[in-house]
This record gives structure tokens, sequence and C-alpha cells, in this order.
């Protein structure tokens, strides 16, 4: 099925819901076509649900509310009751995700969203968490500034799921090109690595969670500021850290900056190799 299919399902069912009150048909609906069980439920749905949840959340207040309602009943749905691969686990997904489209579009909705993503993103299931860093990235394109300052405290708290959901927010090409956001970007990655070098050993599952997340993320930055972010490399490379040089070796690993910097990231490689 195309996406714009998808839409004008949606459309129809959230229309009915919104008349009714009666979220059956779309639960329903969201349940029989979530692809799950399976190793990928079905992003093309999920899309389409937030979509037009933010479409009709514009439109009219009182929709909006109503919706925002709906939303945080799905994100409620306890892993207990929809374990990592059960279909209406995607209900979850879905209202995750729709919490963080009516946060973009109404101010009035912006700190609720927040607190919302903050809680999905220490859920067991991963495929929640995934859908808070969305939350977080849709926060940011609509209201940058008290967002970000929103994650420092995520940074601030110390606990190591908020800052993964941080981090992989916040890493999103599109959000980079902002310059303003690419500086806020790298700090809030050195903010957490100092927390991940300053740590005693880490073996919890959370902790496991952010380090494989900050695999990828930091190149993602460092691709945007590759001034900046070779040298950031350069200085964690040197430090005698296990994790850091993990991090920093699968970052380096990258297509985006081996690819595209094969002479800076050969550099860091040597480092690693000679520290």
């Amino acid at each position: 099925m195309t996406e714009q299919n998808y839409l004008q399902d949606v459309s129809r069912h959230l229309s009915g819901f919104l008349a009714s009150g009666n979220a059956d048909d779309l639960i329903a609906y969201l349940v029989a076509g979530s692809n799950l069980p399976g190793p990928r439920a079905n992003l093309e749905l999920a899309r389409a649900f937030t979509e037009t949840v933010r479409e009709y959340a514009t439109q009219d207040a009182e929709d909006r509310r109503i919706l925002w309602n709906l939303c945080v009943e799905l994100a409620a749905i306890e892993p207990d009751d929809a374990p990592t691969g059960d279909p209406h686990e995607f209900l979850s997904f879905c209202g995750i995700r729709g919490i963080g489209a009516v946060g973009a579009i109404s101010p009035a909705f912006a700190d609720l969203a927040l607190l919302q993503i903050h809680q999905a993103s220490t859920d067991p299931r991963w495929r929640e968490r995934e859908a808070a860093a969305m939350g977080v990235a849709d926060l940011l394109a609509a209201a940058r500034d008290r967002t970000l300052s929103e994650l420092e405290t995520w940074v601030e708290s110390g606990a190591w799921l908020p800052m993964r959901a941080a981090a992989a927010g916040i890493a999103e090409p599109d959000l980079l090109q902002d310059a303003a956001v690419a500086e806020a970007a790298l700090m809030l990655h050195r903010k957490i690595l100092i927390r991940v070098y300053t740590a005693p050993h880490q073996a919890s599952e959370e902790f496991r969670v952010l380090r494989k997340g900050l695999g990828y993320t930091l190149s993602v930055v460092v691709n945007a500021l590759p001034d900046q972010g070779f040298e950031y490399l350069r200085q964690l490379a040197e430090l005698q850290n296990t994790d850091i040089r993990w991090i920093v070796k699968e970052n380096v690993k990258k297509s985006r900056l081996d690819k595209r910097f094969p002479d800076a990231t050969a550099e860091i490689r040597e480092i690693l190799l000679q520290a």
C-alpha cells in the first residue's frame, strides 16, 4: 500500500473517531496494519498517523485536545500489555509520535509533550525509545530553544536513556543545517560523553543502549561541523577509556565521515592504534 493510501485510510478513521468519540475502528486498523510481529513495524503507516494527527490538530483547537488525549492514552499502553513485537506495541509507538506532532504545532502542549517524551525515552521497548527520539526531533524543529533547554536537564539528570533520546533526536541532518542547532548538538554530545568518561564501570542495559546510540550520533554531528568535530574526535581518541574509544571507533567507520573525510578519519584511526 502506498503512503497516500495510508493517509487516506488514517484520515477516514480519525474523522470517524472525532465524530463518534469511539476509537475502536482506528485502533483495530492500526493493529492490523502494524506488520508486527516481524522485524520492521509499518513505519509508513505510523508516519501517516503522525502527519494526519498534525494536520487535524492544526486546524481545530477542540480536535487538538481530543487527539492529544488519544495519543497520551495510546502511549500509556504498558509493556506487560503490549511487549516488544506484539501488534499492540504499534499503538504505543504511534501515540508517542502523535504526542510529538501535537506538541510541535501547539505551544500550549509543548511542555507536556516534552514530559511525555521524556517518560517514553525510558521505556524498556526499543521501538518506543525510537519514537521518543523522533519526538525530540519534531519538537526541536518547532521550538528549538525551549527544547534545547529541556534536553540540557535530561543530560544533567545523569539518566542514560533520556541522554540517548536527546543525542538521537538532535542528530538529524535536516536539523543540523541550522548552525545554532549544530553547535548545540556538539555541546550536548560533549556533556554526555563527559558523563560517560567520568562514570564508574557500567554494565547496565541502559548504559549499553546509550553507548550504542553514541556510536552513530556523533558522526552525524561531526559531519555537520567537521572542523570542530574532528578536533573533538582527536581529543576523545587520545583518552584511555574503553567506552569512549569504542564510540570513536564506531563513528569513524560511518560512511558519512569515512568517504567524505578519508584523511581525517585515517588520522583518528591512527591515534586509536597508537594510544
